[in-house]
């Protein structure tokens, strides 16, 4: 298991949260880009939700730079304005102490310890850390921040499988994410149905969303659906957009992933790319739909620049897109 990160200074949700607000707003981004990126409710609390349409970030976005506990990565969110989250599996597993992968062997101990696979939770255990989600959605939800997904991978057993989906709804989230696969659409499928959870598949640039004829994946459960990545569609086809599919697929999309690539597959700052962003956020706005639109930042930091201030500058395309 990942060792879990404790300060003493956020022991105290209430603490924590008064510190992550005035954070927000002394941060050292620059004000306009905190000021375009989006206005704070009246309460103070976020408020990335533009003419109706969900702006949000996967927590990826931050990788490298803000350290995996709950609490650092929601001060990156408050810093950048955003009440919406996909929110990877790290900072959920330290926080409510989840297993992240086979336990280190300590230093000099037997190969025999060594080999052993990580104890079985009990019931007890098991109950424990789904209290420890509950709380880390209340801590997420009274700064204003929702969580939509969540990205913690699926064991391998019916059991450890169920579990994720009561992680899911302990959570709030109305769906878990995972890399596209018919084997693990058929999977879990049942689960999916059992638990009224979603299963999005996410796409790369060379398995994205059939079109000319229905999608296979999703007739294996009504609970199957698309994380669907817009750049990476708009690479991997050579440069068609992504408008289509979103318009064939749109009841069965659980959030899309916005990134600016060309045809030729180069990642890029927003608005230096042909990913026709602008005009699928409007076409959201357009239509009402109301599955979450989530800035995946994987595009070059410029020199001087921060993860944070670029999901910023993300945010800000968004709403002036919107208003």
């Amino acid at each position: 298991m990942k060792e879990t990160i404790t300060r003493p200074e956020l022991t105290s949700r209430r603490g924590f949260l008064a510190r992550a607000a005035a954070l927000a707003a002394s941060t050292a981004l620059p004000e306009r880009l905190l000021c375009a990126a989006g206005q704070a409710s009246p309460s103070g609390k976020p408020n990335s939700v533009f003419n109706g349409v969900r702006i949000g970030c996967i927590t990826y976005s931050f990788r490298g730079e803000v350290k995996d506990t709950a609490e650092d990565t929601l001060s990156a969110l408050l810093q950048c304005n955003l009440s919406e989250v996909e929110l990877m599996g790290g900072p959920i597993q330290n926080y409510a102490g989840l297993g992240g992968g086979a336990a280190r062997p300590r230093k000099g101990a037997p190969k025999e310890a060594a080999a052993q696979p990580p104890a079985k939770p009990t019931d007890a255990q098991r109950e424990a850390q789904l209290a420890k989600c509950r709380d880390l959605r209340k801590m997420y939800n009274d700064a204003g921040v929702t969580i939509h997904l969540h990205k913690i991978p699926f064991g391998q057993s019916d059991e450890e499988i169920d579990f994720n989906f009561l992680v899911a709804k302990a959570l709030g989230c109305v769906g878990i994410t995972l890399e596209r696969s018919e084997v693990m659409a058929k999977r879990l499928a049942p689960f999916a149905d059992k638990h009224k959870i979603w299963v999005a598949f996410h796409n790369h640039t060379n398995n994205y969303p059939v079109m000319d004829k229905p999608d296979p994946i999703l007739e294996f459960g009504q609970y199957i659906g698309f994380n669907f990545d817009v750049g990476h569609y708009f690479a991997g086809s050579k440069g068609l957009s992504p408008i289509p599919v979103i318009e064939k697929y749109h009841d069965r999309i659980v959030s899309l992933h916005l990134k600016d690539r060309t045809a030729e597959g180069g990642n890029l700052p927003w608005g230096q790319g042909k990913t026709p962003l602008k005009e699928i956020l409007q076409l959201m706005r357009k239509e009402k739909w109301t599955f979450p639109a989530d800035i995946e930042l994987e595009y070059k930091i410029p020199d001087g620049s921060t993860a944070v201030a670029e999901v910023a500058k993300c945010v800000q395309f968004c709403r002036e897109a919107l208003m």
